[in-house]
């Protein structure tokens, strides 16, 4: 009998050794790549870029796409007329009208198309930006060895959590985040060496 309940208790030991090894390696974090991009000085511009793009690249997509409905609009037109009096022939207005109802679907699904191109451009542009978050993202992970990395707004508060944005701004050299996000976790490294830059604590306006 002593045996059994010696065994039990090493066994209920060794069971709560491993869950408290589990806890000890179990690392979370929190972090987004987009906001990230979106949180860096250099953003701005991108935004800068895009507000020109908007208004002079696709107003004057917008303003072609109408003429060319109108103008053909006017030839299916005239076109029908020519048809019915034997002018011209039936297969060159049916190529019209295919050539019209294009132009109209560009104009009934402008927004869609408007929001694409846009969408296209700003990856363009925040390419070399989206390049340096996710190397510094990835230096981050190869040192810190995350089990788990959330998104914002995906968990409830209440347990331990590494806030990655600041190790990332860190790579990034970056002085400065939103205060958003500066309050979403722990600091993964809140004691810096002496050779490195002070930890990013300041919010940014």
């Amino acid at each position: 009998m002593k045996k059994i309940f010696s065994f039990v208790l090493g066994f209920a030991a060794l069971l709560l050794f491993s869950v408290n090894a589990r806890s000890q390696t179990f690392k979370i974090g929190v972090f987004d790549i987009d906001v990230m991009v979106q949180a860096m000085p250099a953003y701005h511009n991108v935004d800068s870029l895009m507000q020109i793009f908007d208004r002079d690249s696709l107003g004057s997509l917008r303003e072609y796409y109408e003429s060319e409905y109108k103008r053909l609009d006017s030839t299916y037109k005239s076109d029908s007329a020519q048809v019915a009096t034997g002018k011209k022939s039936k297969p060159i207005l049916d190529m019209v009208y295919a050539d019209r109802q294009k132009a109209m679907i560009n104009i009934v699904y402008w927004q869609q198309i408007a929001q694409n191109k846009s969408n296209e451009k700003r990856g363009v542009l925040s390419q070399e930006l989206y390049n340096a978050v996710v190397n510094a993202y990835k230096k981050v992970l190869a040192r810190k060895k995350y089990t788990l990395v959330l998104k914002p707004q995906t968990y409830e508060g209440g347990f331990k959590i590494d806030n990655v944005f600041i190790a990332v701004a860190r790579e990034l050299k970056l002085t400065e985040l939103p205060q958003n996000l500066l309050y979403l976790g722990d600091d993964p490294d809140p004691k810096q060496p002496a050779t490195q830059k002070p930890p990013v604590t300041k919010p940014k306006g």
